[in-house]
């Protein structure tokens, strides 16, 4: 299976990925390297929990209740120590959620430095690719004050346009509105997956390079824009191994009564479909040439054949 691009594969470069993980993971065993990369994994946002909320939030009883007093959120009379409260809860929140996406920029280097290099380390790569991962860091933290700019003055248009002009609340579920909601709802769906894939593969090509986000995101848009046959392809080729990945993922925490499912934990029981799928990234983009070749610089380990397809000429 051929991307329209010439000498682009999609599955021989998956093939490829299984024959590393082995190495990686299997060849010798190693239970510390494994705890190690999976932590390493861990940092780089790779967790699968199965844990919801939704036993501590029931949505259908609040709205039961709306419907039966007559009551809605906006006519509430909110006490201070309770607006201070949730002021305190979500500025907690969105400390926490920054503080996360910093270890995780840095986390993505670790991880990919495990799995070029084939070995458990974290101190060192953290050290080493501290100028990418910051650069990584602050490039996501500008995408996500953009998206809430854009998310903020959308909502403001919709008020401005529907509900602000004559207050009437119950105009928001006229059909303009809807309208609106679904395509936006659309193009967003499109610009989150364009940027999803963008963001993945700026790691490697930062990585490789030791450039900063904003080059590798040019460099990498303009790659995809140009072939984008063999990137689709690897897209869906994805989005079904991550579902795969994913249903595995509950069965395993369904068997363990939810311990497999934890943080961390489930990293570790899924470590070999994580670096495998990893690696699988990396062996595609390796085919555009030696510029996109993590393992350009890295001599393949002596005790096995690096099993990767040559990049593309």
């Amino acid at each position: 299976m051929n991307g329209t691009t010439p000498g682009i594969q999609i599955i021989a470069p998956f093939t490829a990925a299984l024959d590393w993980m082995k190495m990686v993971l299997f060849a010798p065993f190693d239970f510390v390297k494994w705890l190690t990369i999976a932590f390493a994994a861990f940092l780089a946002g790779n967790i699968n929990s199965n844990f919801r909320f939704g036993r501590f939030w029931n949505a259908g009883d609040w709205k039961y209740s709306f419907r039966r007093n007559g009551e809605m959120p906006w006519d509430w009379d909110f006490t201070p120590w309770l607006i201070a409260l949730v002021a305190a809860i979500v500025l907690f929140v969105i400390i926490l959620s920054v503080v996360w996406a910093w270890v995780s920029s840095r986390g993505r280097f670790m991880f990919t430095d495990c799995v070029v290099k084939n070995r458990g380390a974290i101190a060192e790569p953290w050290h080493e690719f501290r100028r990418e991962g910051n650069s990584y860091f602050l490039f996501i933290l500008a995408v996500a004050f953009c998206t809430f700019v854009i998310v903020a003055i959308f909502a403001a248009m919709l008020w401005l346009l529907f509900a602000g002009r004559n207050g009437d609340h119950a105009s928001w579920g006229g059909a303009p509105v809807i309208v609106c909601i679904i395509v936006f709802a659309l193009f967003w769906l499109v610009f989150s997956l364009l940027f999803a894939l963008i963001s993945q593969f700026m790691v490697p090509v930062m990585y490789r390079r030791r450039c900063l986000a904003r080059e590798a995101f040019v460099d990498v848009a303009k790659l995809i824009l140009a072939n984008p046959g063999p990137f689709i392809l690897f897209t869906l080729f994805s989005v079904v191994l991550f579902i795969a990945v994913a249903v595995i993922g509950s069965i395993v925490a369904c068997l363990t009564c939810c311990i497999g499912g934890l943080p961390y934990i489930s990293t570790v029981i899924l470590l070999p479909a994580i670096v495998w799928l990893a690696a699988y990234k990396l062996l595609f983009i390796r085919q555009f040439g030696d510029a996109y070749d993590v393992w350009a610089t890295v001599a393949a380990p002596a005790a096995a054949v690096e099993p990767l397809p040559p990049p593309a000429s």
